[in-house]
């Protein structure tokens, strides 16, 4: 009898430390996962524009196919690439990191010069190119899925990076596929949403028994090509915010210091003026200063892609 409560009790301590873990997985994958809105934002905001021009039917299972495919980029591929890099190249990682955040201030700040400077078609034809062949709906989400590739890449990054670095392999390789999932899970179900609202808006309007249902209705179908054009906005500015971050505090951990310091030393200058608010003061005038390096940054590589990635990666493509 002694024996069995012997074993019951380690069966106790083995469940425990087990739940234990699963708690400081979900945790820290919780905790990281948040220090990438700016590219899961981003994720949430591009996804849209590849159901445009499909029935209304096949809207959710596109969503669906994409949302599996960023699965499968994240888990089969980027997982454990992560890993190893954690593992083998710790060092690797703050450089990828910038290189993440660089694209990040690259496709943010393309974005505004768009919109600053209208006469550059180039974006609005690629899009018209991509709507012409709307039929094609396997093309359009195998494009959808690379771009996840991409955004996948930089939030996996992301997150590793935010990760304690005396996790165990196990430990980490948890939290960065509870991470992922839960990401995934939020982007497109968010999507998903998205691109359903304005049919449930049409469906309350025609046939609500209320007044008040079919006033909602109406109110989201016309609300909705305003929530997009926000939902790009902040997209947009979380792009070049998160990126600009990335790249000073990447600077900083590789010994260029100035960047940061003299950031923070604005910031807290700033915050004294409102006691009362020191901390949202501060957090704010960091994001703005760490947002005008994300700009910046991305105003110079936007001649830098146009004139000698693009053609580069063209001779590669033809060959």
């Amino acid at each position: 009898m002694s024996g069995l409560l012997a074993l019951l009790d380690d069966v106790a301590a083995i469940a425990k430390v087990a739940a234990a873990s699963v708690d400081d997985v979900v945790g820290q994958a919780v905790k990281a996962s948040s220090k990438a809105a700016g590219a899961v934002i981003d994720d949430a905001a591009v996804t849209p524009k590849y159901v445009h021009g499909f029935k209304a039917e096949r809207e959710l299972p596109i969503v669906w196919k994409i949302a599996r495919g960023s699965l499968f980029n994240k888990i089969v591929i980027l997982l454990p690439v992560a890993l190893l890099l954690s593992s083998f190249a710790p060092w690797a990682i703050p450089p990828l990191l910038m290189l993440g955040g660089a694209y990040l201030c690259f496709e943010g700040a393309e974005k505004v010069w768009h919109v600053v400077n209208p006469g550059d078609h180039h974006a609005e034809e690629l899009y018209k190119e991509k709507l012409a062949d709307a039929h094609l709906e396997e093309k359009k989400v195998a494009g959808a899925i690379k771009t996840d590739f991409i955004l996948s890449a930089e939030i996996m990054t992301i997150t590793l990076s935010a990760l304690p670095g005396d996790l165990s392999i196990w430990l980490t390789a948890g939290a960065l596929a509870v991470a992922g999932i839960i990401i995934t899970v939020a982007v497109y179900g968010a999507v998903a949403l998205i691109v359903k609202a304005d049919d449930l808006g049409l469906l309350m309007s025609a046939r609500g028994r209320l007044a008040a249902t079919r006033a909602i209705g109406q109110a989201i179908v016309r609300g909705m090509p305003r929530f997009l054009v926000v939902l790009v906005i902040v997209g947009t500015a979380a792009m070049i915010w998160v990126g600009g971050a990335i790249i000073v505090h990447g600077l900083h951990e590789l010994g260029f210091h100035r960047p940061y310091e003299l950031i923070h030393e604005i910031a807290a200058a700033a915050s004294h003026a409102l006691p009362r608010a020191q901390g949202a003061v501060e957090w704010a005038v960091t994001a703005a200063l760490d947002g005008v390096v994300g700009l910046g940054l991305g105003f110079l590589l936007i001649p830098l892609a146009k004139f000698v990635i693009a053609p580069v990666a063209g001779l590669f493509g033809r060959n």
